[in-house]
């Protein structure tokens, strides 16, 4: 990903802004910081299973998820603790 810059007024609160395509991921600072373990983005990919050999080769756990029909998906964790989703819809 892209780093981005962030629009002035917003600079001195610190962070982070990435871009790849169209998308955007805005990376905040907070005092006092706990991971979201419930709410968490979903990441829609192309290739679920090489994505999941990927983490795993790189030590991230994987944790399955087969609870929404038609849909293959797991989640993982960035380096910080929060939860991210994976999906992929299933092969007919």
């Amino acid at each position: 990903m892209k780093e981005i810059e962030k629009p002035s007024p917003l600079r001195e609160r610190g962070g982070c802004w990435f871009e790849c395509g169209v998308q955007q991921l805005h990376i905040g600072v907070e005092r006092d910081f706990r991971p979201a373990r419930k709410a968490h983005p979903a990441f829609a990919v192309a290739d679920l299973r090489a994505l999941r050999e990927t983490l795993l080769a790189r030590g991230f756990a994987v944790i399955e998820d087969d609870n929404l029909p038609g849909t293959e998906r797991f989640y993982s964790e960035d380096p910080w603790g929060n939860r991210l989703e994976f999906i992929q819809r299933a092969e007919r």
